[in-house]
């Protein structure tokens, strides 16, 4: 390494530390925050981003003409566009997340021990969270927002490709936030994508309490195996769609359009389409139409080619695939057993839903499927965390330990023991 680079590489590294650390001294202030300047703060960041959405789409118009130059995807563009009703359902997401019972100080369990101590349990923030993501420029505002509702600092280390966009968000909630009482440097933006930056903050181990990726496999994955910092994540969202032997073939048609063409670009958007043999005959025609008119390129089983001689044979790869794109793998499953198996051999874990009016195996499914979010009869799409009530979220967890599914405000918070005593001592 030159002697350049290394400078470089230092003064990236002295960067991240000031923001960790200036984190962790607003980390120790917003935890004692009240509930009323935390509301009173986001109510504030809410209007400030509708009353300032021109900078933010001026911003946004640099990042969407650098993409477009980089040869983005049209699904990547998309999500990483902002407009007038963007940036006004970020907005109402911030009130949203005020409007939401706040979690920190609350006391639960308390009970008496037979020495007379009562113990019980305390919710609190994490502390400082730090959040690496791509793409998609609302995350800014909506993790902003629930670390600060929790009580927590964030550190915010947005992607290349929306990095101007990020900016102009960031600055807008950062201000208006201390403006509202809120401490400084309780919502920070890394100012620099140097991949430096990244494995920078995932050394802060003393200073950052939580790392929560958001983006692609490859960002995950890069994130868990450089991180000395506990990681939060999803490695993909290879989401499913079954549709039973029982089902409503005209509500399976929608759903799966909905579950896969609504928005492709995302972690709930369905990747693989599982039909029973006994309704893929009729169902598949139907639904390759439907499919068709919304461009979405379909990649079949053998016996699926048979019945939709258009599409393009599935290979091995394709079951495991994230597409975030029009691609749609579909394969048929002699039964309801296979469609289990497919799942899990083949999914992330992230989210499954089945089609069917079969109460019974409707009930089976909810048991035996093992993923974060399991629906009967709904698209993939609903697994978020403004559709699940949480307001927004800072991410949706696969994993089994602290939290699982769209992360919220519970899910920002931990729990410590607390003891009141009047002069017991152990024996």
């Amino acid at each position: 390494m030159s002697d350049s680079t290394s400078a470089t590489a230092a003064s990236i590294y002295e960067t991240i530390e000031t923001i960790a650390q200036n984190a962790r001294k607003a980390s120790r202030l917003l935890a004692d925050a009240s509930t009323a300047v935390k509301n009173n703060a986001l109510e504030a960041m809410a209007k400030a981003l509708n009353d300032q959405s021109a900078k933010i789409i001026s911003a946004n118009a640099k990042d969407l003409a650098q993409g477009a130059k980089n040869g983005l995807s049209s699904a990547m563009l998309d999500r990483l566009k902002l407009d007038e009703k963007r940036i006004a359902a970020m907005a109402k997401g911030l009130l949203e997340v005020a409007a939401l019972p706040d979690p920190v100080g609350e006391v639960t369990e308390m009970k008496r021990r037979p020495n007379g101590i009562v113990v019980g349990r305390m919710r609190v923030p994490l502390g400082v969270v730090g959040i690496i993501y791509e793409s998609r420029p609302n995350v800014t505002a909506d993790t902003a927002a629930l670390c600060l509702k929790s009580g927590n600092a964030v550190i915010l280390r947005g992607g290349s490709e929306a990095i101007h966009s990020n900016r102009a968000i960031a600055e807008i909630l950062a201000e208006s936030a201390k403006a509202a009482g809120i401490p400084e440097n309780a919502i920070q933006l890394v100012p620099m994508t140097d991949r430096e930056a990244v494995l920078a903050m995932l050394k802060m181990e003393k200073h950052i309490d939580i790392i929560i990726p958001r983006g692609g496999y490859e960002l995950i994955r890069f994130v868990t195996e450089n991180s000395l910092i506990p990681v939060i994540k999803h490695d993909k969202g290879v989401c499913h769609v079954y549709v039973d032997k029982a089902a409503d073939l005209e509500m399976a048609d929608k759903i799966v359009l909905n579950a896969k063409a609504q928005r492709p670009g995302v972690c709930n958007a369905a990747e693989t389409l599982l039909v029973h043999q006994d309704v893929a005959e009729k169902f598949l025609p139907m639904c390759a139409k439907t499919l068709g008119a919304a461009k979405v390129e379909i990649r079949g089983c053998e016996a699926t080619r048979k019945i939709i001689p258009g599409a393009k044979a599935a290979t091995e790869e394709d079951w495991y695939e994230e597409y975030l794109d029009l691609i749609l793998a579909v394969r048929v499953v002699k039964d309801f057993d296979e469609a289990l198996d497919h799942i899990a051999q083949y999914g992330s874990g992230h989210t499954e839903s089945i089609i069917t009016n079969d109460y019974k195996t409707a009930q089976e499914f909810l048991r035996k499927v093992d993923s974060s979010a399991v629906m009967v009869n709904a698209s993939t799409r609903f697994n978020d965390g403004g559709e699940f009530g949480l307001g927004a979220e800072v991410g949706i967890s696969t994993q089994k330990l602290h939290a699982r599914g769209p992360m919220g405000l519970v899910e920002l918070t931990s729990l410590k023991f607390i003891v009141y005593g009047d002069g017991q001592v152990r024996q």
